[in-house]
This record gives C-alpha cells, sequence and structure tokens, in this order.
C-alpha cells in the first residue's frame, strides 16, 4: 500500500556486486539525465521561447523527487510579500492538470472555491497556508499567470514547483531541499534527482527545510550553486485539530498517546518520526502512495486499529469525516520558524526591483 523511498536511492558507494546488479537502473539514468538536460537547454539556449508574463514570477521548486517542503515555502513566500505590500498570485499545475488552456481560481484571496478532488491537495494546502492570496491552477502556467495579472492585478506570480517548468521566463529561481538530501545524487530512475546536480547553477538561492544536509551533500550543493544566496528553514508541530472542525490541541498533548498514522505522502516515515518526537506510541499505521486519492474503503476498520489517528494537512482535504468509522481523526498543523525570514523577503525583494533589459512594471513604493 505504501510506496516507500527505494534503498538503493541512498547508496552511495555500493559493493562490486551491488553495482552490477543496479548497472540497468544506472543507464536508465543517463538516458533520464540526458532528456532533462535536453529539455532544459531546448527552452534556455534553444528554439524554445519561455513566455515573458507582464510581472515578476518567482519560482519555488526542488531537485529530489518529493517531500522538500516547496509548497509551504511558496505559500510562506507568497504571504510574505504581500504583507510588504506586494499584490501576489500563486500558481499551481495541481495534480493531474486539466486540459491546457484550462484555469481554476482555487482561491480568489477572500473565498475558496477549489475542492481536492478536482484540482488536487496541493492547491487547497496553498490557500490554507497564505489567505489572502489567490492561488490558481491550470496545466499552462504561462495560460495561468495571464489570468492572475487580468483578473488579479498580480504584480508578482509565485510558482509552486516551477525549477523544472521552463515554457515561462522567471526572474527568481529558488530551490528548496530537505534535510533528508540528494541520496546518492544520481538521477532518476537510480537515484532521486530530477535532473543532473549542475542544474542548480540556475538557482538564485537554495533553501533548507528541516535541515541541515548531510555534510557531503552540502559540499556538492555549495559546488553546484556557488553564487546562490543561502537560507534556512525549520518546520515544527505546533497543534491538532479534529478532522471535522473544532478546537485546536497542543500537538504536545500527544505524549503517551497510542496513535495511528495515516497519510498519502511522499515520505510517510516523517510524519510516523514526528509523531514519535512529539512522545505518541504509533500502534498502527496506513501509508498511501504520494497523492492518493482517499476512498471511503481506505478508512474501513479504522477504529479496530487505533482510537486516534494523525493525519496531515495536505491529505485532511481528501478525506470526509464519514469514513472514519467512529475513529478520532485530528490532523497535525506544522508552523514555520524562519529565524532569517526578514532577511530572506529584503534579498527578494531586491531582486525583483531589479529591471530586467527592456522591461518596466509598476512596484510598490520602497519601505
Amino acid at each position: 500500500m505504501s510506496r516507500a523511498r527505494p534503498r538503493f536511492w541512498d547508496e552511495r558507494a555500493p559493493s562490486r556486486g551491488r553495482r552490477l546488479a543496479l548497472a540497468p537502473l544506472t543507464a536508465l539514468s543517463w538516458l533520464y539525465a540526458a532528456g532533462a538536460t535536453l529539455h532544459r537547454a531546448w527552452w534556455e539556449r534553444g528554439p524554445g521561447r519561455p513566455a515573458r508574463l507582464p510581472c515578476r514570477v518567482v519560482s519555488i521548486g526542488n531537485l529530489v523527487v518529493g517531500g522538500s517542503g516547496k509548497t509551504p515555502v511558496a505559500a510562506w513566500v507568497a504571504a510574505g510579500l504581500a504583507s510588504r505590500g506586494w499584490p501576489v498570485a500563486i500558481a499551481s499545475r495541481g495534480y493531474g492538470g486539466r486540459g491546457a488552456g484550462a484555469v481554476e481560481v482555487v482561491s480568489d484571496g477572500r473565498y475558496v472555491r477549489g475542492r481536492a478532488e478536482r484540482v488536487g491537495e496541493e492547491p487547497m494546502l496553498l490557500a490554507g497556508l497564505a489567505p489572502g492570496v489567490p492561488v490558481l491552477v491550470g496545466r499552462r502556467r504561462d495560460t495561468v499567470g495571464r489570468r492572475a495579472v487580468a483578473a488579479f492585478d498580480a504584480q508578482v506570480l509565485v510558482l509552486d514547483d516551477g525549477f523544472q517548468h521552463h515554457r515561462l521566463a522567471k526572474d527568481v529561481e529558488i530551490v528548496a531541499f530537505a534535510g533528508a538530501g540528494l541520496g546518492c545524487g544520481a538521477v532518476l530512475p537510480r537515484g532521486p534527482l530530477r535532473e543532473p546536480l549542475r542544474a542548480l547553477s540556475r538557482a538564485d538561492a537554495i533553501l533548507v527545510v528541516d535541515g541541515p544536509l548531510p555534510a557531503p551533500d552540502e559540499a556538492r550543493v555549495a559546488r553546484a550553486a556557488p553564487r546562490a544566496a543561502r537560507f534556512e528553514l525549520m518546520r515544527w508541530p505546533a497543534a491538532t485539530r479534529p478532522l471535522a472542525g473544532g478546537a485546536r490541541e497542543p500537538a504536545a498533548k500527544l505524549a503517551g498517546s497510542r496513535v495511528g498514522v495515516l497519510s498519502g505522502i511522499a515520505r510517510p516515515a516523517a510524519l510516523r518520526d514526528t509523531l514519535r518526537g512529539l512522545g505518541a506510541h504509533v500502534v498502527a499505521e496506513r501509508a498511501f502512495p504520494d497523492h492518493h486519492r482517499y476512498r471511503s474503503a481506505d478508512l474501513a476498520g479504522l477504529a479496530a486499529d487505533a482510537e486516534l489517528w494523525i493525519t496531515t494537512e495536505k491529505d485532511a482535504g481528501k478525506i470526509l469525516p464519514s469514513w472514519t468509522e467512529g475513529a478520532e481523526v485530528r490532523v497535525l498543523e506544522l508552523a514555520t520558524e524562519f529565524p532569517a525570514g526578514d532577511a530572506f523577503l529584503d534579498w527578494l525583494e531586491r531582486k525583483l526591483r531589479a529591471e530586467p533589459a527592456g522591461r518596466d512594471a509598476a512596484l510598490p513604493p520602497r519601505t
């Protein structure tokens, strides 16, 4: 039922026998890396012509498959810019995106209008984490961006998961990494990278979430992106709330509780470890693949396995309380601690105010 990260992704120095066994995956990895490199080159230096929007574009992306925290980072960046007076909108592809020309407004900045089963869980999470910021979904982010400018007068478009999206010209590239690091450093399917590490040379900033990175990975990232600004952000479990709605309780109250873990995320072990770190005893687990679309059958018999179940904010929007069959399901809410948050926003505003050649835009006054 779960789709755990393959163990060989983290094998940095396999034995000769293991290297032979992994040789087919290594060959496929070379092909994947070549394709990713050619795709980037097509848009950056070849015949491809990225669309240029009449607004600034900030990309939040990652290099490692799954679980880098890029979606909460995108929400934090958008909310931070909005708090400083920038008209901001967020663009997401949405999981299992819709038609090429379709744009759906998940949130208009006042009301959340989307549904997780229609637009995916990430846009719903973005709307919840960045209240007051419009969130739009569409397969073509250039089309989404034009809609954001026309409908909401956006001067900044924040792209969630934009590092490998080359169709749209970007003003700032921010790459998020989780503390789990780069694994063996190979590209899919031999390792967890979406494209070769040298792609980091395009990054304006590296943001490590829940770090630090392992020392070898820190050195590799520094070599690949020597000019990128560096920032660190931590998330910590702050509270739980009932799935069906109700009063929040401090996450610390889970200490000593017997809980089940219910998740459909890239790294289910991260939730399990967080709960154990709070002092909870994990007695049952139902882990589904990332982006899993829940059905009532997935929650059958919950109460027989554990009286209290904990799920994530990402999963909560896809689970109906009526499916829980008498079990108590609570949602773990994470708080963000960004010690250098003001310095990061100062840096980002300087980047946004740097005028690209031949382009002008009305920007908020300096504060």
